[in-house]
């Protein structure tokens, strides 16, 4: 008797054994030490419809393997949109030119002075307009006050060509050219308030024998009044104890000025504008003041005294006085 046979059907799927090869009494191994991937039971994603960004193209998502059995399409040849290759070039070449504006400009604004390019030019800060600042010649085989290792502070320049000149548009005050450039005692006396101020200041140049007294003034066109004298000693000593013990000191003016009746020191005077071998005391009036403030600053250099002082009507500003202040210094050093 022949024995009939069930064939067996090859179509079958095999089972699916997701069990690690090896001992199946082996327990699975840490979740943390090893990452064993899962059958994918959801469905593939679908292709996105919404347009792409200029210059990139979305792949298209990849095709299920065909079933076993089942009749294969051809594959579709994808053709390049020609639209996204033109944007493409067309970005590229944008960024290339933008490139080269960017560089050209750089260039250009690092061979600019900064108060030639737009948005950084530097604000006015109210300094004035002086002319080029340039000292006097000095007579053959003099040297200057504080050349040498004596540093005797003689200056041996003409006295009034160590003025400050006026700076640009500023009207000047005839009333301190003096006789030939020399000023009077009694000119230079009546810029104090008081009569017995006058008096005692006045007997203090005598005492101390003052050589020569050469001043120069302007206004500008906002109405700031300035005023500068320079008083000639003879030795630097004695201009040194007269500025330092009589006329000045730390707190204040010793005496009175027209219009200033009360003065302080001026803290806001930049320290680092400070001069070697040139002392200075600033002071401005004090609080409350009249119609104008007045500000004044005693220099001590060498043999030479000068007094500078400013006033404007309301406010007098602290920036122009402080340069002037500086520059009147520098010409004395």
């Amino acid at each position: 008797m022949t024995e009939q046979t069930t064939p067996v059907d090859d179509t079958r799927p095999a089972e699916d054994d997701t069990r690690p090869a090896g001992d199946a009494t082996r327990p699975a191994e840490d979740a943390t030490s090893a990452f064993v991937p899962q059958p994918r039971s959801e469905p593939l994603p679908q292709a996105t419809t919404e347009p792409a960004a200029p210059g990139f193209v979305v792949p298209p998502p990849p095709a299920a393997p065909p079933l076993v059995g089942e009749p294969q399409e051809p594959p579709v040849k994808v053709r390049k949109d020609r639209r996204v290759l033109r944007a493409v070039l067309r970005w590229t070449a944008a960024t290339v030119v933008f490139a080269a504006v960017g560089a050209s400009a750089a260039y250009g604004i690092t061979r600019m002075e900064r108060t030639d390019v737009p948005g950084l030019a530097t604000e006015a800060d109210g300094r004035w307009d002086y002319p080029a600042i340039t000292k006097p010649p000095l007579p053959s085989g003099s040297p200057g006050p504080f050349a040498g290792a004596d540093k005797s502070g003689v200056h041996s320049a003409d006295l009034r060509a160590l003025l400050l000149p006026a700076p640009k548009g500023a009207k000047a005050d005839a009333s301190l050219r003096g006789d030939d450039g020399w000023l009077s005692s009694k000119t230079f006396l009546s810029q104090y308030a008081e009569k017995v101020d006058r008096e005692t200041v006045g007997q203090m140049l005598t005492d101390y024998a003052v050589r020569h007294i050469a001043a120069r003034g302007w206004t500008t066109p906002d109405g700031t009044r300035t005023r500068i004298y320079l008083l000639q000693f003879d030795t630097a000593a004695v201009a040194e104890e007269l500025a330092s013990t009589k006329l000045a000191n730390y707190g204040g003016a010793q005496y009175a000025l027209t219009g200033a009746a009360t003065t302080e020191r001026d803290e806001h005077f930049p320290a680092a504008s400070e001069i070697d071998d040139i002392t200075r005391f600033a002071y401005t009036e004090s609080k409350p003041y009249g119609s104008e403030q007045v500000r004044e600053a005693y220099l001590s250099a060498g043999d030479t005294i000068a007094l500078v002082v400013q006033s404007h009507k309301g406010t007098a500003a602290a920036v122009p006085f402080q340069q002037t202040v500086v520059l009147q210094s520098q010409l004395l050093d």
